[in-house]
């Protein structure tokens, strides 16, 4: 059983513009639509894709609870939630252009948290989880729930004895290799911070992966690192048109991890995930990509070792 964690959960609201988006002038727009939001939730959604059994946690509001749920029961997702009464979940604003691939990322903040929220989900957390499942905790932070918080939360979970993966950025990120997580995918530049020397970027590498037994570097369209049990690979990306880039990297760590827990090869969970990433960016939403799509591009996807 594999639990995401989204600490600050968000419904993306896909704003598909006519033309470009320019300032100055009225931009109008074609279309609305919605989707899930946060790491954990897209982390869920590729887990689903594969048929592997997973519930998604964290906190939710109840003042538009109901547009969450839809979202979340039309893909499928199981969840429990820790509900922040009279609090709304937050939107983000995923700005689509006409004839350009890529998308523009707007967020809240979201709502804050109280130290009552944060006992209940550290409860709901140790009665769920077992030794032998796996925990992804994803995303940012929400306001009340701070990096003593979070390292609780960690604690806890590694006295449970799970598998531990954090998708984390900034000093969450650090929290998270200072506690001794499993698996982490910083991009080139977080690698850099939490290794601060003079060494070469496959230095760096090697030295962070004695603290965490799964680490994968993002390096965008040039692929990804791996470095698990002293062994380093290059994983490269499939040619693909690129239409919207929100949730791909969410996408990978969720296949990624869903295919670790199918006790699959370290190279073929590494070649799925960067394959689904690679289909989920044709679409125009966060989170949807074609499965049996994704095996095809995965015949083009090169993983090899290079230390």
């Amino acid at each position: 059983m594999i639990y995401t964690i989204t600490l600050n959960p968000t419904i993306d609201r896909l704003l598909f513009l006519e033309g470009t988006l320019t300032k100055g002038k009225n931009n109008r727009l074609r279309k609305v639509t919605y989707d899930i939001g946060g790491k954990g939730h897209h982390g869920s959604n590729a887990m689903n894709q594969l048929g592997v059994k997973n519930q998604a946690l964290g906190f939710s509001g109840t003042t538009n609870a109901g547009k969450l749920e839809n979202i979340l029961l039309d893909k499928g997702i199981d969840y429990d939630f820790v509900e922040v009464y009279g609090k709304a979940t937050r939107e983000s604003y995923v700005i689509l252009e006409e004839g350009i691939g890529g998308s523009i990322l707007i967020t809240e903040k979201g709502f804050t948290v109280t130290d009552y929220d944060i006992e209940l989900l550290y409860e709901k957390v140790e009665k769920k989880v077992q030794k032998e499942d796996m925990v992804l905790i994803a995303g940012s932070t929400p306001p009340g729930f701070d990096l003593n918080d979070l390292e609780e939360l960690l604690e806890r979970l590694k006295r449970i004895g799970c598998f531990i993966a954090c998708d984390l950025s900034g000093e969450a990120l650090k929290k998270a290799v200072e506690v001794g997580v499993d698996f982490i995918k910083p991009n080139r530049f977080e690698v850099q911070e939490l290794v601060p020397s003079d060494d070469n970027f496959l230095d760096h590498i090697k030295e962070l992966s004695e603290k965490v037994d799964y680490l994968i570097v993002s390096l965008g369209k040039d692929g990804s690192i791996c470095s698990h049990a002293g062994e380093v690979y290059e994983v490269s990306t499939p040619p693909v048109e690129l239409v919207n880039d929100t949730g791909a990297g969410d996408c990978f760590v969720g296949t990624f991890l869903g295919s670790l827990s199918l006790n699959q090869p370290l190279t073929e969970c590494l070649s799925l995930a960067s394959a689904c990433a690679a289909d989920h960016v044709q679409y125009n939403d966060s989170t949807t990509f074609d499965i049996n799509n994704a095996r095809e591009l995965q015949k083009v996807v090169t993983v090899k070792k290079i230390s």
